[in-house]
């Protein structure tokens, strides 16, 4: 089974925000990993995306996180309640390393 890390690249926000700046997108990327196997007959399989998710923060809402404040979780948080299908994804990936796994086409020439 296929592990997962999910990480924050980078971001974008607003100069202009009060309390110091607002996240206005995310670039986020998710990495999953499967070894099969063990020791020297062990194989690794690598899957990833990448993409970015646009938000429009409220700095008058009582749940506001200037951007010095904004942890790593507490935004990958916003990606996912703001499109980011982490499920959908994850799945997605973890059919690669299936295909990886067990190839249903190859590529070459026959001469």
């Amino acid at each position: 089974m296929a592990t997962f890390k999910w990480s924050i690249q980078n971001t974008d926000y607003d100069l202009q925000a009060p309390n110091t700046g607002a996240i206005v997108t995310a670039h986020w990327r998710v990495n999953a990993e499967e070894t099969v196997g063990t020791g020297d007959e062990a194989v690794t399989y690598f899957a990833g995306s990448y993409g970015t998710v646009s938000f429009t923060p409220d700095p008058e809402s009582a749940d506001y996180t200037p951007f010095s404040d904004v942890t790593e979780d507490q935004c990958l948080g916003w990606c996912w309640i703001s499109g980011v299908d982490k499920s959908e994804i994850e799945t997605s990936l973890s059919a690669n390393i299936a295909l990886q796994k067990n190839p249903t086409q190859a590529s070459g020439v026959p001469w």
